[in-house]
């Protein structure tokens, strides 16, 4: 048989979350990001849970490809647009959007032969400092942009550094609506955290914002942006991914046994363990300190000790009944409906959600279930 270490894509939590954005901003239309091969779940298994979107936004051609050949054929986004002349060609014959963030970018679609004008969406670096025009030059790029017989509509875009936390995005969205404003094109800037903290209040009482694009990410994939403050159960999600595996060893340590490489685990008391196949060769976080939750047979218990390539211990003392075969959730949902969040292992093991799911390797298997 095969290691039973298993990763089950939910689809029907993939629609559930998508709907969650349309209740936070009714008034706008959803951009599904599938960037990074959809957070780890895998474009194509997403894709049924996922084709109630607007439109789907990632980060290359290759997933664009991808999402056309699903059949797909409404508006698809490049988060980061071309990062070649040459792109060009493939977004004409694709019909893709794409977003303009670098005078470079103008210049390319400026030397662009094709008979159908491009949409764009042009970036506004309004404070996240990575990609888009500052506030002084946006306009004189939109100008640029609208003077291209190559550019068919322009779109406005920008990104929320601290939508997450107390700063919030109200210093962001002042900045954006003084630049665009009067500008005409879509608007596209709620990410996950700003539809789900922000999209009632800020977002939806401007203008300049109602009826356009808002952007799900991690939150289509059950995980909540602001956690620990809120949890993914505060915002209604589902998760969306559940690794699952076995027990496949136990032992029974005596006070004073340690467990694995360094033995950084020292038992105070006869304490019964089971070895679980799970490692970090799978994608678990090689770093999960000891006391990391984890679910045998549905109940709450923690790992012990270092996580191996292959293998990882848990305390079996919460569980007198499991053994050799007994399911253990790593994250998700357990046979028994119980869930363990993706957010608490990520934050036990001083990471995010995003690095986990993205994470899991090639050699777990993968199966779609509802």
């Amino acid at each position: 048989m095969p290691r039973p270490i298993l990763a089950t894509v939910h689809t029907g939590a993939l629609r559930h979350n998508l709907e969650i954005a349309r209740e936070r901003a009714p008034d706008a239309r959803v951009w599904a990001v599938v960037k990074a091969n959809a957070y780890g779940h895998g474009i194509e298994r997403a894709f049924e849970g996922l084709r109630g979107a607007d439109g789907f936004a990632l980060l290359d051609l290759d997933e664009a490809e991808r999402v056309r050949a699903l059949g797909w054929r409404g508006p698809v986004l490049l988060l980061e647009g071309v990062f070649e002349p040459r792109d060009l060609e493939l977004c004409s014959r694709l019909g893709l959007w794409h977003t303009v963030h670098c005078s470079e970018q103008i210049d390319w679609l400026a030397a662009h032969k094709t008979q159908q004008p491009h949409k764009v969406f042009l970036k506004l670096n309004s404070g996240m400092n990575r990609l888009g025009f500052t506030p002084t030059a946006y306009r004189a790029a939109w100008a640029r942009l609208n003077a291209l017989p190559q550019v068919d509509e322009i779109g406005h875009m920008t990104h929320f550094s601290d939508a997450d936390g107390a700063r919030g995005i109200a210093h962001q969205v002042a900045l954006f609506e003084q630049a665009t404003e009067d500008l005409p094109g879509e608007r596209t800037l709620a990410n996950s955290a700003a539809i789900l903290r922000h999209a009632r209040s800020a977002l939806r009482g401007a203008g300049s914002l109602a009826a356009d694009w808002v952007r799900e990410g991690i939150a289509l994939y059950g995980s909540a942006p602001d956690f620990p403050e809120h949890s993914a159960a505060h915002w209604g999600l589902l998760p969306t991914m559940s690794l699952r595996t076995q027990v496949i060893g136990v032992q029974q340590l005596q006070a004073g046994d340690t467990v694995g490489y360094g033995s950084t685990f020292t038992a105070s008391a006869p304490t019964r363990i089971g070895v679980i196949a799970c490692g970090y060769a799978d994608g678990y976080p090689r770093h999960a300190p000891g006391g990391t939750p984890v679910l045998v047979d549905g109940v709450r218990t923690t790992t012990l000790g270092r996580v191996s390539m292959d293998m990882i211990t848990v305390d079996l003392t919460p569980v007198p009944g499991a053994g050799i075969g007994s399911e253990v959730v790593l994250w998700g949902r357990a046979g028994n409906g119980t869930v363990l969040p993706v957010d608490e292992v990520a934050h036990a093991a001083g990471t995010i959600a995003y690095e986990c799911v993205c994470a899991v390797a090639p050699r777990v298997r993968v199966e779609v279930a509802e």
